[in-house]
């Protein structure tokens, strides 16, 4: 029994490796066709369009009602040390630095990820793909690097949509509790926030749209067992991007901090 249990575990462990490095052959690929001619850009266009218009009302509503609860927690604590002059501060370190960036990534995974992941799934189980590359199109160019590119392009514009939502919400919810005006409350909130605070959480959404995208079109292109085997590439892709869109940001917020100590002090 031990070494049945232990055999198994060795290939599930195995399978992981090999998996890994199969993703990091797709991505490395990926880069390179990031930088190499042709680009096709029309077909980004498209998908900047799909991955990134379509998403704002997602980014906006979300963003605005995590700027009202923020607001409402942090009321409801820095009251206590009579401190209330600071929740439009604290909010806006918060939402710029952290939180938007994060957030943004995390709804666009489970959007644009799911969808990069079943439309790839989909056109690899019934042979479109294959049908791409036997008319010399290169289907990896067309289909994959244009989609994770669109995906690095979108997700700094939505992170700038999810901060504002952010701070417009804590300003209604700020408003409602005590009357405080626009100019005041944006006064207040980016009193701790400079350039590099806002440009450095903003350009690392970059990296999150490479890894969303890069994941996503993966899993679409290894997708196996028809129908069964799409929606699992979608499931794979959201989860996967997600942890590693979270991993990724906590090696990210650290050299930040070692390449801008201004930020972290």
């Amino acid at each position: 029994m031990a070494g049945t249990l232990t055999e198994r575990l060795g290939d599930v462990v195995l399978d992981a490796l090999a998996s890994a490095g199969a993703y990091f052959l797709f991505a490395g690929r990926a880069l390179v066709g990031l930088v190499r001619p042709p680009f096709e850009v029309r077909e980004v266009l498209r998908q900047v369009y799909v991955l990134g218009w379509r998403s704002a009302p997602l980014i906006l509503t979300s963003g605005f009602a995590v700027g009202v609860v923020l607001s409402m927690h942090t009321r409801a604590t820095l009251e206590r040390f009579g401190a209330i002059a600071l929740i439009p501060t604290g909010l806006g370190v918060v939402m710029i630095r952290e939180t938007g960036p994060l957030v943004a990534g995390l709804l666009v995974a489970g959007r644009a990820g799911a969808g990069i992941g079943a439309e790839l799934g989909a056109m690899r189980v019934t042979e479109q793909i294959d049908a791409l590359e036997a008319i010399a199109v290169d289907a990896f160019k067309y289909l994959a690097v244009t989609r994770i590119l669109a995906c690095m392009l979108v997700l700094p514009i939505l992170t700038t949509l999810m901060d504002f939502a952010g701070i417009l919400g804590g300003f209604a919810a700020e408003a409602a509790a005590t009357g405080m005006s626009w100019s005041l409350y944006l006064h207040r909130a980016f009193s701790l926030i400079g350039y590099a605070d806002f440009v450095t959480a903003t350009l690392k959404t970059i990296v999150f749209g490479f890894i969303i995208g890069s994941v996503a079109a993966y899993l679409g292109f290894n997708a196996t067992r028809g129908t069964e085997g799409v929606g699992e590439a979608s499931t794979r892709s959201v989860v996967a991007a997600s942890i590693l869109l979270i991993l990724s940001d906590v090696v990210l917020v650290k050299l930040i901090f070692l390449l801008f100590p201004q930020i972290a002090s």
